[in-house]
């Protein structure tokens, strides 16, 4: 059997995150420059091809370099070169090869979203705790002996011990024997955007830990998917969904959206007697709408739907973070 290494779900963090970045990226500056074309006389060098470039140079720097840095830059390198091919799904899915077809927003939606799932499936399944000592002992060997050109901070070392910890006293002895042999490296200066993705995630976790901020979250997830289902229902009863091309996303928005607000309904009515299990809940209803009810949602509202999509992630941040402490408060209580 293969053995797993344990930053992979970092790895693909940077391929989806660079991924998605590319795609945003790319549909903005096409939008705002009124999408030109590369080539003349009849040839068009569509960014596909770019993109199978980009990710045939991330897998030549997978398999040529050792180290985690190569393999995050293969894998921000990759997430590019994906981002540059599956922007131009629709020209694929249609008989016409037609960029601009209306579900291609939400396949490409779709696509990031399984990504997402499977970095978070790879993550419960590689962490140190979930590695085989024999795992555990491979990843620690590869992050020293990566480390024998240029050496190894402290944290490294730190890091490569806590991972041999109980595989052995034979192989602990032999593995800080081995650190000795490796040099020792000081720590790199924190670059400028470091220190700016570390203020975004203390605001994230503060903005989380707000009390003031649950019942405003609770009140829009109850009140939001059941507006969208009144509002479709009285756009059908009125006929304007007559007149939507794409009625069969609208269709699924209107499921995702039904799902959701009876969620969120059951979880409100269960506020009183257990909050526990009611933000368990609402945190399903959100799973369901990011899940599901967003690929539709990009269909018939295309890359607009951005900003929904952000709203959602924020909204998930708090709900989890309230879910975390009253489990916390039910274990402290129940021991």
């Amino acid at each position: 059997m293969p053995t797993r290494a344990v930053d992979a779900a970092a790895y693909l963090q940077a391929f989806v995150l660079s991924g998605v970045v590319t795609v945003l990226g790319l549909r903005a500056y096409l939008q705002a420059t009124g999408f030109p074309q590369l080539g003349g006389g009849g040839l068009h060098i569509a960014h596909v091809l770019w993109g199978g470039l980009l990710m045939g140079l991330g897998l030549g720097v997978g398999m040529v370099f050792l180290g985690g840095g190569p393999r995050t830059a293969a894998a921000i390198i990759g997430g590019i070169g994906f981002g540059l091919f599956i922007d131009e799904v629709g020209k694929f899915v249609t008989t016409g090869t037609d960029y601009f077809y209306a579900p291609a927003a939400g396949i490409i939606y779709g696509a990031f979203a399984l990504l997402v799932v499977l970095t978070q499936a790879v993550r419960g399944r590689t962490g140190r705790t979930r590695l085989t000592p024999p795992e555990r002992l491979a990843n620690a060997l590869d992050m020293v002996l990566t480390g024998v050109p240029g050496g190894l901070t402290d944290r490294r070392r730190i890091a490569v011990l806590r991972m041999v910890q109980g595989t052995g006293p034979a192989t602990e002895a032999a593995m800080v024997r081995l650190l000795d042999a490796v040099p020792r490296r000081e720590p790199p200066p924190v670059r400028f955007w470091q220190r700016g993705a570390d203020r975004a995630r203390r605001l994230a976790a503060w903005v989380a830990a707000q009390r003031w901020l649950v019942w405003p979250v609770v009140i829009y997830l109850v009140a939001e998917p059941v507006l969208t289902v009144v509002a479709v229902a009285l756009d059908g009863v009125t006929g304007e969904l007559d007149q939507e091309r794409e009625w069969g996303a609208v269709l699924g928005t209107s499921i995702a959206a039904l799902i959701t607000a009876v969620l969120s309904v059951r979880a409100a009515w269960l506020l009183r007697r257990d909050r526990a299990d009611a933000f368990r809940l609402f945190k399903l209803a959100l799973l369901v709408d990011l899940l599901f009810g967003q690929i539709f949602n990009f269909t018939v509202n295309q890359f607009g739907a951005v900003s929904a999509l952000a709203l959602d992630l924020a909204l998930l941040g708090v709900v989890t973070a309230e879910h975390r402490r009253l489990r916390r408060e039910a274990e402290a209580s129940g021991r």
